[in-house]
């Protein structure tokens, strides 16, 4: 007899299929990635491959394995991920049918099992199949995306969005193993996490399984406090409580250090025998959110261990549309991209998973915080059952499963659902029928309140606080704005007064090599066909001409296009961002759409689905610094705004020069400003310096240690740049070469992008504006050795005036 054992399911498994397809598969994976490494399909990603494989997605698929377990009480099968329509048996016997993606499983296979082995099968109905039979019996609903993923508990952006391909997928897509044993396992820990006046508290709800009626003993620790339970032999719940004086408390990154203690709980038998065992990092900390009416409407302020924390906020769409190739060391790459960007928050939007304990786990290292919306998104979606049992499941499995993570500080309903109901035809076409209602307003909340007290709920992204009102309002709660990418100038960013921006964003191409990856053998141009696979948004590289009209010169060429969308991409967020957080605390918390992509795609990503940095990674890792110089338009003229998310009071000094493009200063002011804890303060400039004598060749630079803000007054497109002209040195390093650049005349918007040359290939910054007689260095990364003199070459260096003036003229330094 064994106490408790786990076997992983990982090896031997053989995918069958339509076609004769018979080969070895992945488990965790899909059938999408087994058929990609077997060379069955073409990588699905490239070319007009994604529709060439659509087929994948209607089909029928077996997972078959041998399996053998040691004698025990119990073997239970564990699968902590089905996608999505599933039949399960043993040696021929039935186990169990499955339809939801976003929920684990434990089946009791005890009696099935036999001696020297078994056969388990894992078949996958189409998951495409099965929403249209639900979609058929239960009446239409309304959803933005043609096949009905609003009819299946999967992943919705599986079935395409205006940023993703439609590949739908099956497989056992986390982790199966057996659960071998004996006598009692821990079925639940549920452990509410506090703190009570630098006391860290811990309230744990515990569930026992038995196969025997024992006597046991459940044990648990935390930084040297113990807590102890003795259970009768029918007892089968427990609650204990530690209290651990003097705690560390974990905080967000940017305000302290993110402390985590380890919880361990045992469970054994009087006398001693361990029978199973439950161990986390947890984290001490409290979260809240203010949402007391005011005077300008109803406010959404995030608060941790009572302190108010601005949201620098990215939204996180799953990383791959094939989600099981995310593995640890590509979530701590991803997670880390965010933190360097100055993100403190992230938010697990509601049309892709609720992400793995692994991506938790990074976010609990970091410091970075996490919203969690459920899995319902830009749909209707039917309440009846089957479904209202499967979210009441997988709510409650997720709330669980999450819990111990002190990142996790807020639980939202849905994704745009609210906001649908009220705008986007939804009562007409519903005709009476459910749509996710009972779900945001009913059902969730209660299973938070029950199952994780410590965390608050918030019925929907956006959602303004009270049904009475438009659930979009800017003026209370969390609002959304997609009218500037949609049909306006991201200057109209600055007419808005919003109390938190849940969403928000604007699209350009990824990098380079992103690109030409995708497109081995194709044109890059945007008016190509294979680009037009690229861009998934309606009119999307409409909108892209339109928003560089307003602003930028008129690209000449395929490479003038890229470098162009790009910077204009970048210039829109860093206007939101600025703008939003000025209003502080008015506004406060921004997450910008969106951190990254899943697929090499044309998107509103700062990373792009290759893992590339674009230029508006860069710009929002200056716009969310935790000291921010920015000029905002005030009145008539211009305002010069400092924001403070520090602990600590911000003290500066501060100079302010209207200059020539040629550096000549036209008029200066030196301003001393004290931006105390968590604020922003506006201050007035001298008329002088603020006023234009030639809008179209003058500018204004504020300047501090480490620090600086532009406001042109006119659009590039109008401004009289000179020819770009710089001298330049390019000297090797340990990694790769140090570009150096002393510039002749003024350079707007400078950038180096080395995977032009070497698709692995970095640079440490972009975006870099400098006056005549100033100098930057560009540290470039390389695996492999570089043409010197094509790092000066357009199209690898660009500037704004490049265009504008012709080529770019350089010469060595000396």
């Amino acid at each position: 007899m064994t106490a408790s054992s786990r076997i992983a399911l990982s090896e031997g498994w053989i995918l069958s299929g339509p076609r004769g397809i018979r080969l070895a598969a992945t488990v965790p994976g899909c059938v999408h990635t087994d058929l990609l490494s077997a060379g069955v399909i073409p990588d699905p990603y490239l070319l007009d491959n994604e529709e060439r494989v659509s087929w994948i997605g209607h089909e029928q698929w077996s997972y078959e394995a041998d399996i053998q377990a040691p004698h025990a009480d119990r073997v239970d099968l564990v699968c902590e991920g089905l996608d999505t329509v599933a039949t399960i048996s043993v040696n021929g016997e039935p186990v169990a049918q499955t339809a939801n993606m976003h929920r684990a499983y434990r089946f009791p296979v005890t009696e099935l099992m036999r001696h020297g082995g078994s056969r388990l099968r894992v078949t996958f109905d189409s998951a495409i199949r099965y929403a249209e039979e639900q979609r058929d019996r239960l009446g239409d609903r309304p959803r933005s995306y043609p096949q009905p993923y609003n009819f299946v508990r999967k992943m919705a952006c599986n079935f395409g969005w205006d940023w993703g391909p439609s590949l739908v997928t099956a497989g056992i897509w986390r982790p199966a193993w057996l659960h071998c044993w004996s006598i009692a396992r821990l079925a639940q820990v549920r452990p509410a996490v506090t703190v009570d006046r630098g006391t860290g508290i811990v309230e744990l709800h515990l569930m026992i399984e038995r196969t025997r009626e024992l006597p046991l003993v459940v044990t648990a620790e935390v930084d040297g406090v113990r807590a102890v339970a003795r259970l009768a032999g029918s007892e089968s719940t427990a609650n204990l409580r530690l209290a651990v004086p003097h705690v560390a408390r974990w905080w967000p990154h940017g305000i302290g250090d993110p402390a985590r203690y380890a919880l361990t709980v045992t469970l054994s038998t009087v006398d001693g025998e361990p029978l199973d065992r439950w161990r986390r990092a947890i984290g001490f900390r409290t979260v809240r959110v203010d949402t007391t009416p005011d005077a300008d409407g109803t406010p959404f302020v995030l608060l941790i261990n009572d302190r108010p924390v601005f949201v620098r906020g990215a939204n996180w769409i799953p990383d791959d549309a094939f989600p099981s190739r995310v593995d640890a060391s590509r979530y701590a790459r991803r997670l880390s991209q965010a933190v360097a960007a100055n993100v403190n928050l992230l938010r697990v939007w509601g049309g892709g998973t609720y992400e793995s304990r692994q991506f938790y786990q990074t976010a609990d290292q970091l410091g970075l915080l996490v919203q969690q919306d459920f899995a319902f998104a830009c749909a209707a979606y039917p309440e009846e059952e089957p479904f209202r049992g499967e979210v009441e499941a997988e709510a409650r499995d997720n709330v669980l499963r999450l819990a111990p993570h002190p990142s996790l500080v807020l639980w939202t309903g849905n994704n745009e659902n609210h906001w649908g109901h009220r705008d986007w035809g939804w009562v007409d076409e519903l005709d009476g029928k459910s749509w996710g209602r009972g779900y945001y307003n009913q059902l969730l909340p209660g299973i938070v309140a029950e199952l994780d007290p410590t965390r608050p709920y918030w019925p929907g992204s956006p959602y303004s606080g009270s049904e009475e009102r438009h659930p979009n309002d800017p003026a209370h709660g969390t609002t959304h704005i997609w009218d500037v990418w949609n049909s306006r100038d991201y200057s109209h960013y600055r007419s808005y007064r919003p109390r938190f921006v849940a969403e928000f964003g604007y699209q350009g191409p990824p990098a380079y090599a992103t690109l030409r990856r995708a497109l081995p053998d194709g044109s890059v141009a945007p008016d190509t066909p294979g680009m037009a696979r690229r861009q998934k948004a309606p009119d999307g590289q409409d909108k892209i001409a339109r928003g560089l009209a307003e602003h930028l010169p008129p690209p000449g060429d395929a490479d003038d296009w890229h470098y162009l969308a790009q910077v204009n991409q970048a210039r829109a967020i860093r206007v939101g961002v600025e703008h939003f957080r000025s209003l502080k605390p008015l506004c406060m918390g921004t997450i910008v759409w969106q951190l990254n992509d899943c697929w090499p795609v044309i998107a509103w990503s700062a990373v792009d689905g290759d893992g590339r940095l674009k230029p508006m990674w860069h710009a929002l890792r200056e716009a969310y610094a935790d000291r921010l110089i920015t000029f905002q338009p005030h009145d008539a003229g211009v305002a010069l705004v400092t924001v403070n998310d520090t602990a600590q009071a911000w003290r500066e000094r501060i100079t302010v020069t209207r200059r020539r493009l040629d550096g000549v200063v036209c008029a200066a002011a030196t301003i001393d400003v004290v931006t105390h804890v968590s604020s922003a303060i506006w201050s007035r400039l001298p008329e002088n310096v603020v006023t234009a004598g030639d809008p179209a060749s003058e500018l204004l630079l504020a300047e501090a240690p480490g620090r600086r803000a532009w406001w042109f007054f006119a659009e590039d497109r109008d401004i009289a740049f000179p020819p770009a002209a710089f001298d330049a040195d390019v000297v090797p390093t340990s990694d790769g070469y140090a570009v150096t650049l002393a510039a002749r005349s003024i350079l707007r918007d400078l950038v180096v992008q080395p995977d032009r040359l070497n698709p692995d290939a970095t640079v440490d910054r972009s975006l870099v504006t400098l006056l005549p007689g100033e100098k930057v260095t560009f540290q470039v990364r390389s695996p492999a050795p570089l043409d010197p003199a094509a790092l000066l070459t357009r199209p690898v260096l660009r500037c704004v005036n490049d265009r504008v003036a012709g080529d770019v003229p350089r010469r060595p330094a000396g």
